[in-house]
């Protein structure tokens, strides 16, 4: 993990903070939405984020597919401040979205492991320590993001973490530091996160003797995400509600 001396910024009037690592103290405004953005070392890494109505509440910390933080990622921000979480969708492209398969698994592939831990970590411990936090985060995401929701909280200590359909083969070992249970969606059509993968990251959460629940739909990769012509909207509404239920149930 990189050495991180950083500030953060919240646009749109909220004051300068000092994040540093283990403990973020940012000032917080009443506003519908605003964007965050944080320098490491290396590059800016920025975020958009939501606040429910009611508070303390829990927070939830949200990572794309290899489109990147397009407006798909950010109409799903809204949903989790609607139901009460804090709600921050990350961005690990640097302001970069793909509108191209090829573009994406460029983009996806420039991704560098400790940076993006790095990232993560930034963000988790700032939600933890948000004013208007109650000290528990949760990380989802979907594709690309659903590695990289396991991957954060491997990283670091989460109170609960969801995948959509991400890469998730770990030994037993790995996901030996996870402190929170995990919930997954996959679909039987799936032919890159497919059973053989779920079935070793199973196993080996057994051997580890963690918490984990995974659901399996009829449908394809990528059947949440509603701008895609595999989207199943019934399996997509079951999978959200069993996600709010469960982020209910360990962020609460």
């Amino acid at each position: 993990m990189t050495n991180r001396r950083s500030a953060l910024k919240v646009i749109g009037g909220v004051p300068l903070a000092v994040v540093t690592v283990g403990k973020v103290s940012v000032s917080s405004a009443n506003q519908d939405n605003v964007s965050v953005e944080t320098w490491t070392s290396d590059e800016p890494l920025t975020g958009y984020f939501l606040e429910p109505e009611t508070e303390p509440a829990g927070a939830v910390l949200l990572i794309h597919e290899w489109w990147g933080l397009n407006d798909q990622i950010r109409s799903v921000v809204p949903k989790f401040a609607e139901a009460g979480f804090l709600s921050l969708a990350v961005d690990l492209y640097q302001k970069q979205v793909a509108e191209s398969p090829d573009k994406a698994r460029q983009l996806m592939q420039n991704v560098q492991p400790d940076v993006a831990t790095d990232a993560l970590v930034t963000w988790i411990d700032w939600l933890r320590n948000h004013p208007k936090s109650n000290g528990k985060v949760g990380t989802v995401g979907w594709c690309f993001g659903g590695g990289w929701s396991l991957n954060a909280s491997l990283a670091t200590p989460v109170d609960a973490t969801v995948i959509y359909y991400g890469r998730c083969e770990k030994s037993a070992e790995e996901v030996s530091s996870l402190q929170g249970p995990v919930m997954g969606h996959f679909a039987t059509a799936d032919q890159f996160i497919d059973r053989d993968m779920v079935s070793v990251f199973e196993k080996s959460m057994d051997a580890a003797g963690k918490s984990y629940t995974n659901f399996w739909y009829e449908a394809d990769h990528g059947f949440a995400n509603p701008t895609t012509a595999r989207h199943d909207a019934e399996d997509a509404m079951l999978a959200w509600s069993r996600t709010l239920d469960f982020f209910n149930k360990h962020l609460t």
